[in-house]
């Protein structure tokens, strides 16, 4: 995974009332260390730019919400939040998971599993008797 992957860019949507959450909100997150914040007031929003590796929406979003901010809660505001969420602790759940080591071919799995599996043609007698004269 390239760092270009950890960057990320996201929108925090406010609620209508209380008014003037958004510059207020802003210079909260400003004093948060590794996140660029821009406000976009028409659309009672903030901008925020992170890294993956050091914040998360949720941890931003809680941390506003712990400050008495309320977001916007309309079904799709939700929705989108939801799927950040699953997405990000996804992804950094796969970051800490060991990296899988890869068959060569997938051919080559169906015959070590062929090779171990028990199969019809497979004799259970001891060589020295099946010899036997």
């Amino acid at each position: 995974m390239n760092s270009g992957d950890l960057k990320k860019k996201r929108e925090i949507l406010f609620a209508r009332f209380p008014p003037g959450q958004v510059p207020e909100a802003a210079n909260d997150l400003e004093h948060i260390s590794e996140i660029n914040v821009q406000p976009k007031f028409e659309k009672r929003a903030l901008a925020v730019t992170y890294d993956l590796s050091v914040h998360t929406l949720r941890e931003l979003d809680e941390h506003l919400i712990d400050r008495g901010y309320h977001l916007d809660n309309a079904l799709m505001s939700k929705l989108t939040r939801a799927l950040v969420y699953y997405v990000e602790d996804t992804q950094l759940h796969n970051m800490a998971a060991p990296e899988k080591r890869l068959k060569r071919s997938a051919q080559e799995a169906y015959v070590h599993a062929w090779e171990h599996h028990p199969h019809g043609d497979h004799d259970d007698t001891p060589p020295e008797w099946r010899e036997y004269k």
